[in-house]
């Protein structure tokens, strides 16, 4: 069973895989996520031939969304030759969810001054494997495969697989499956007990260098929680050659 069925040209139904970790009777963020990415793919696949790839990814979460058929709809903002921005609403019953800006440009061989100054995380083989239901209810947890290194509160490594399809019958790129993951971070590096402290993200920045290969997502992670009510989720994300880019979610704590 994958994470949604198409129901329509611009409509999905969430399967069980898609409920919160909050909330069950609510969708988790993060397979959306993913599928925004899929549906802005394909909405470049139909306006033009030639190569773009997406370097930044930026969500706002406008709100909760039911476990019930969703529809989503694209818009080009800024389109362009060699740089566009698309949006992506992700809406139920005339109320948007998400909302998602896109940058895409054209890409261009920069091999010669490639570079980064990200630390490297261990392979997936050399991490324990961790199960999130320990501490999280809902089905998208429950989905994920998960190899960790807990490194103290609001601190941790792992790497995230699953083999759950992110849409039923559909090719899906790699990065459209590894943004159904991104939001996972928010539950990894765990800075209090959820039970005692809610932390959910209203939002959700990617910043990405190059396209993913691989099934495994890792992250290195650090969570903050101010004294004030906000609070940060920052990851560097790695795929099997390396850092990737960064991940960013905005948090409000609620003790």
């Amino acid at each position: 069973m994958a994470y949604f069925e198409r129901l329509g040209p611009g409509s999905f139904r969430p399967t069980k895989h898609v409920s919160g970790a909050w909330d069950e009777s609510m969708q988790h963020i993060g397979p959306a996520l993913g599928l925004l990415v899929h549906e802005v793919e394909r909405d470049l696949a139909a306006r033009r031939d030639d190569p773009m790839i997406i370097s930044r990814l930026s969500y706002e979460i406008l709100g909760v969304v039911p476990m019930d058929a969703v529809d989503v709809e694209i818009e080009v903002i800024r389109p362009g030759r060699t740089i566009e921005l698309v949006e992506a609403n992700y809406g139920h019953c005339d109320r948007d969810g998400i909302r998602l800006r896109a940058w895409l440009q054209q890409p261009r061989d920069t091999t010669e001054v490639a570079g980064h100054g990200f630390d490297p995380i261990p392979a997936p083989d050399e991490m324990q494997p961790w199960d999130p239901t320990t501490l999280w209810g809902g089905g998208y947890l429950a989905s994920a495969e998960v190899k960790r290194i807990f490194d103290g509160p609001g601190r941790a490594r792992y790497w995230v697989r699953t083999d759950v399809p992110l849409l039923a019958g559909e090719e899906i790129s790699t990065l459209a499956r590894v943004a159904g993951l991104f939001d996972i971070a928010n539950g990894m590096a765990v800075r209090a007990d959820p039970k005692m402290v809610r932390y959910p993200n209203i939002d959700l920045g990617a910043h990405l260098v190059r396209v993913p290969v691989g099934e495994w997502i890792g992250f290195d992670t650090r969570v903050t929680f101010g004294s004030g009510g906000l609070g940060l989720t920052a990851s560097v994300i790695h795929d099997q050659n390396g850092p990737l880019g960064t991940v960013s979610q905005s948090l409000t704590v609620r003790p």
